[in-house]
Order: C-alpha cells, then structure tokens, then sequence
C-alpha cells in the first residue's frame, strides 16, 4: 500500500500509518530528479554557526525537489522486499518474515504484485490471482469514465497538495545546525542535525507529529537532494483512530540511489517499531525493506508469472 512520495514525509507517516495497522506495507520514500540549479552555500558566521535563513533556503530547496518528483517517479517500477523479525518480550528474534513485491504504476496509480513470500516464488494458483488482481485495475482503469476519473484526479491532487504543505512546514518545524560534510554514494553531502523548534505551533493536523522526532539528514550539495535520513522519536505518544502507542527511541533511517543519473529513488528503508494497540496486542518488530530493479516504465509492458527471485 503506497501513501506518499515526499521522503520526510513518508517517513513520518510510517510510524502514524504502521501504529493503525501493523499489517500495512511500510510507505516507500520518494525520491527527487536531478536538476541543475544554483546551489546554495553553507557559510559558518564568527561562531561558527550556519544562519538559519541559509539552512531553511537548503531545506526549502530540497522540499522543492521531492515535489518536482512527483511525476518522475511514476516513469519507474522496481521489485521491493520487505523483512520483518518478530521480537520477544525479551528483545530477541522469534520470527522472520519476508514479502517481495513488484511495483508497477497502472494509469498513474502505485500497484503491487506479491511474487515471493519468505524468498521462495509464489504457488501458481496463488501467482495467478496476484495476475488476476493487477488484470482488474488496468480493466477498471481502462473502463472508468471521464466523470469518474476526474473525481478520482482532484482527489489525488487534493491528498498531494496536503502532502505539499505537510512537507514544506518541516523547514519551519526544527531548528537545524551544519554538522559537517560526509561522503555518501560517491556525493559529497552537508550532514545537518535537527531538533524540534520549542513553541513552534503545526500548521496541519498531521504535522503535530514534528514535534515527536529529531534527526540527522545529509543532503546533497549540487542538487539539493536528501541521500539519507535518519530519525529517533523522542518522546513517546499515542497516535491513530485506536490507543496505539508510539515509544521513545523508535527509528527510522532511509537511504536513496542514483538511477540512469537522473533521478533518486530509495535503497533501503529500515526501522524498529514497538507499538500496543489498546489493549489488545503489541506489535515489536525490526522492519527492513530493500529496493532494486528499477526500470522505466513502457506502455507495452506485460504482466508475466514471475519464476524466480534472485
């Protein structure tokens, strides 16, 4: 299940999302094209701190980017493998399960297909209902009216453009400081630290979450891009429709690749989740997920039975 393309963002709303429904797929962070434009200077005063308006013009720039994206990551399907360890009242491992998932885009709508549970292929009957259910959307989609399809479009520009404020108030959020610079991928990146800015009032409902959350953030110094991301809840606190809790020192680190040099999408996303629906269940897990394949979309593209995963 797909949310959102804005990597701050997703990210954030993995921890919302995964509290209402442990048994969701994890948001995939997004990821931002290469474009050229002026760059933007990190220049230490006398005491040796960057002034804030530079790292908010970093920031904005960046946040720019995930929304110019948006379209750019669409032109992509990959193959996604999701690795979960199930852990004991004691912090060990009790269990391990994977997922792996082709994700294609039908008609502009982020569609898995289950092609592997646990590393080994899918049965045929089971491969042929994952078959079955992309075959019922593209028919849908192909079917839908011009009446349904406009309300369908504003709709998701509507969940966009919420996504759009979401993303551009982190700048105003945190207070961030330059921490250095680190090679990351081959790019060098400014590595920035952010802290919650105290007495800073959310302009949407969904960006109350800020306040829960520091972190570290390296950014790309030619393209103003995010290559990695790495973010501690810090307090703990109950989010969701049902008493679910969010605890202290929850992670989340996600890094991003360079794809036919001109666009960054996610490598690997990871986090530890400890989560207790009312009083019903708790949910303590190590969450890994891993992309590849990526490759751009054609029109002729076919869905086929997937034989084996390597």
């Amino acid at each position: 299940m797909r949310f959102c393309r804005y990597p701050v963002l997703a990210l954030l709303l993995t921890v919302w999302v995964y509290a209402q429904d442990p048994t969701l797929a994890v948001p995939t962070a997004p990821s931002v094209p290469a474009q050229s434009s002026p760059s933007i200077d990190l220049t230490p005063d006398a005491s040796g701190n960057v002034p804030p308006e530079q790292i908010r013009a970093l920031l904005l720039r960046a946040e720019e980017k995930d929304i110019e994206n948006d379209k750019r990551t669409r032109d992509y399907t990959y193959v996604e493998r999701e690795e979960r360890h199930h852990l004991d009242g004691h912090g060990e491992v009790k269990k391990v399960e994977s997922r792996t998932s082709e994700v294609l885009e039908i008609y502009g709508e982020s569609v898995e297909r289950l092609i592997a549970k646990d590393d080994k292929p899918l049965p045929v009957d089971e491969a042929k209902k994952e078959d079955e259910k992309i075959q019922k959307i593209i028919d849908k989609r192909k079917n839908e009216s011009d009446t349904d399809r406009k309300k369908r479009l504003e709709k998701e520009e509507r969940s966009r453009e919420e996504d759009r404020k979401f993303v551009l108030e982190v700048a105003d959020a945190f207070n961030f400081r330059l921490v250095g610079s680190e090679v990351i991928g081959g790019h060098e990146t400014w590595v920035l630290d952010g802290e919650p800015r105290p007495g800073y009032e959310p302009k949407s409902r969904s960006a109350k979450i800020l306040s829960k959350f520091k972190g570290r953030v390296w950014i790309d110094k030619s393209e103003a891009q995010w290559v990695k991301l790495d973010l501690t809840a810090i307090d703990t606190f109950s989010v969701g429709f049902v008493l679910a809790r969010i605890h202290k020192g929850t992670r989340i680190m996600v890094e991003m690749t360079r794809v036919n040099e001109e666009v960054w999408l996610p490598r690997q996303v990871q986090f530890h989740i400890d989560v207790r629906l009312a009083l019903l269940k708790n949910y303590d897990e190590d969450v890994e997920q891993t992309f590849r394949d990526y490759k751009k979309f054609r029109a002729d593209t076919k869905i086929t039975v997937v034989g084996e995963i390597q």
